[in-house]
């Protein structure tokens, strides 16, 4: 345990993190995402819903300020306007972190990008389309 540091947090997330750099892409992944499939490096972190886990790592890690986008949420199969619950709250953590609303992208497009995300963090997230990804950006001095 660290002081100042969410307990959510484990070692081999808090490693991945500071290993990334700038444009590099992490994803939240609800407990039906093919995570196994699409990751090059995983996380698992059974039990947590994707919510807290994005809140978490919002404490430490800045989002790219240089691109229109920076985090992705996946489109309702069928119906891409729909927002889930799942992303309702995404949106409002992202908010509370000061950084902008996710845009989405549709399944497919979704899937292949996360297959070249630096990291997948498989959560325990129970709800569909409880999925997030976040493209990091500078820590400024």
């Amino acid at each position: 345990m660290l002081k100042n540091i969410s307990p959510l947090l484990s070692p081999d997330l808090l490693h991945v993190l500071a290993s990334m750099g700038h444009g590099d892409e992490i994803v939240l992944a609800d407990a039906n995402f093919p995570a196994a499939t699409n990751a090059k490096r995983l996380i698992h972190l059974p039990g947590l819903d994707a919510t807290r886990v994005l809140d978490a790592v919002l404490s430490l890690l800045p989002l790219d300020e240089y691109v229109p986008d920076a985090a992705f949420t996946m489109q309702v199969v069928g119906d891409a306007s729909a927002v889930p619950e799942a992303v309702q709250d995404f949106a409002s953590t992202l908010q509370r972190h000061g950084e902008r609303a996710p845009a989405s992208l549709e399944r497919h497009a979704f899937y292949a990008r996360a297959a070249q995300a630096f990291a997948v963090v498989a959560t325990g997230e129970t709800r569909l389309y409880g999925n997030i990804l976040l493209k990091k950006g500078v820590v400024r001095s």
